[in-house]
């Protein structure tokens, strides 16, 4: 099929958001380059979503429309669905896992309003798909997949069309993939108008769906994902996106999620621009390719800002552990007076502070382990840290470094 960019932007022009394409003094003093920012955060429902869901459902038939439309997510596809059924007087109903935060169950009713039905299903989004899938079968209605259809990789493409409406001279690219939607779209609109510009794909580290499909030639479902990048997290890209992703990407770069964390504060302290993980994965990716884009012209898709309040504790958490500023220890602490009091004075550092003690069973009446949560101000403060306890001869667990310990005793 042959994208037609130039309908998808003239179907949806009165319903979304033109956003800015803003230059950043700062990363662009950083890396020595033209580093500007597509604020799809500042879209009408806060992610570029809303240009596929609008684009495919405006392409229907109206017969079509008339018997409803479905769709299945958890985040910026539901809203951009909702919002559109509002704007076309369609009825929709969305499926989302019954595990899904209530502020984004508000989110959809507030942009669909009246025109909305949600129906939680589920514990995993695989589950809640498949649930829509089947109502959508019984109840004869269609069903708007959040990325793989040609309507909705060409309402993504609108991204593209924007971004080379302000600058024509673009080196390179920066997009973040989940199923592939966003990339397929600004990948073929940008390289018919622009071939020179490269296009680099970015995946969060433990979700590298894209990645995997490449290196296989065709897309594979993988069997476990880290879903704290939610809107890039999927197990198996698009039959549709894949093939044009494998022709318009020029590279493919893993972030990992502690970094995706650190890039999430510093656009909030620095900027005061709150953006979603998926959001922020473009700009993570930046510090990869330090040399290759100097004095080059650089565009960041800064995909959506949909992130919930209740996680900012969690991201903190991640970025200081992977900023080397956060340890946790499972560590034996003689059962008698004082032996607390001897860690903190011979053990930690003067600018060491203690965030988590627990004591966990005890094994004997002589020693109990402890989990105990360190934060220190230089990331070379630790090797101190541990050479310390290894000189006095304190037995410890970095837990750390043994995921399915910390998963168990920290996480859990």
């Amino acid at each position: 099929m042959v994208l037609n960019f130039e309908l998808a932007t003239e179907r949806i022009k009165q319903v979304v958001y033109k956003t800015p394409l803003a230059y950043h003094h700062h990363l662009s003093k950083k890396f020595d380059a033209n580093i500007y920012l597509k604020r799809e955060d500042l879209q009408v429902v806060r992610s570029y979503k809303i240009r596929g869901a609008y684009n495919m459902l405006s392409s229907l038939p109206a017969q079509v429309l008339q018997g409803g439309v479905v769709c299945a997510s958890a985040g910026n596809h539901a809203q951009g669905f909702a919002y559109s059924c509002k704007k076309l007087d369609v009825k929709g109903v969305v499926f989302m896992p019954s595990i899904t935060p209530n502020q984004k169950v508000k989110q959809t009713k507030m942009f669909g309003e009246d025109k909305i039905e949600i129906v939680l299903v589920g514990d995993t989004f695989d589950d809640c798909a498949i649930a829509a899938k089947k109502y959508t079968e019984e109840k004869g209605m269609t069903f708007i997949p959040p990325f793989d259809d040609y309507r909705i990789i060409e309402g993504q493409a609108t991204v593209g069309v924007e971004i080379f409406e302000e600058l024509t001279d673009i080196d390179y690219v920066f997009i973040p993939v989940g199923g592939g939607g966003l990339s397929a779209g600004i990948g073929s609109y940008l390289k018919g108008v622009s071939p020179k510009t490269k296009i680099i794909g970015v995946e969060p580290e433990g979700a590298p769906s894209m990645s995997a499909a490449l290196k296989a030639g065709h897309p594979v479902t993988l069997e476990n994902i880290e879903r704290f990048v939610d809107g890039a997290s999927v197990k198996r890209v698009g039959d549709l996106t894949f093939p044009i992703c494998k022709e318009v990407l020029d590279d493919m770069q893993l972030v990992a999620e502690g970094k995706v964390c650190s890039t999430i504060l510093q656009l909030y302290n620095e900027d005061a621009i709150v953006v979603e993980p998926a959001g922020a994965l473009s700009i993570a990716a930046l510090d990869a390719y330090t040399e290759t884009i100097r004095g080059k012209n650089v565009v960041c898709i800064v995909s959506g800002s949909n992130n919930d309040i209740d996680r900012m504790q969690e991201i903190k958490e991640r970025s200081l552990q992977y900023e080397g500023l956060k340890h946790y220890f499972l560590i034996r602490f003689a059962q008698r007076p004082g032996a607390l009091k001897e860690f903190v004075n011979d053990i930690l550092g003067p600018n060491d502070d203690i965030t988590r003690f627990e004591y966990m069973q005890k094994h004997n009446k002589e020693y109990g382990p402890a989990i105990v949560g360190i934060e220190l101000q230089n990331r070379e403060d630790y090797k101190q840290l541990v050479n310390n306890m290894d000189r006095l001869n304190w037995k410890y667990t970095e837990l750390n470094k043994d995921d399915m310990l910390f998963d168990h005793l920290v996480s859990g």
